[in-house]
């Protein structure tokens, strides 16, 4: 394992573990400011962190929404210089209004690494798994 894939590992490692125990400070900080975003639960793309920042609150506020558990398998990761392509299966454990669910999707995350050598994600794509 080079340098490289070890550093964009623990990078995506980081991500999920914050996502996985509902820490949105850690969760956002391992994202660009100008990161975007794709869910399939939502009909528009989010064009920055900000903009996911203030659906997250939103669901949070209007939904009950928390994460309880985040498990990531099937993990691959293509780099491809600066940038890194994270592609994972995500079952997510959470609650909304007060009803315990759990997600299965697939997800794509782009790293690219910043000037300052950090790995930061600059784009996500999540779908629903297909059954």
């Amino acid at each position: 394992m080079t340098d490289q894939t070890s550093a964009v590992l623990s990078a995506a490692d980081a991500l999920v573990a914050a996502f996985g125990r509902h820490d949105a400070n850690a969760y956002f900080d391992a994202f660009a400011p100008a990161a975007t975003f794709i869910f399939y639960n939502l009909d528009h793309t989010l064009m920055d962190r900000a903009a996911y920042q203030a659906e997250w609150a939103l669901w949070e506020s209007r939904d009950g929404f928390h994460i309880n558990a985040c498990r990531s398998t099937n993990r691959n990761l293509q780099v491809v210089g600066k940038v890194a392509i994270f592609m994972h299966t995500v079952e997510t454990d959470l609650t909304i209004s007060g009803e315990d669910l759990t997600n299965h999707e697939r997800e794509t995350i782009v790293f690219a690494q910043q000037p300052d050598g950090r790995w930061l994600a600059v784009h996500e794509h999540l779908s629903q798994l297909p059954r």
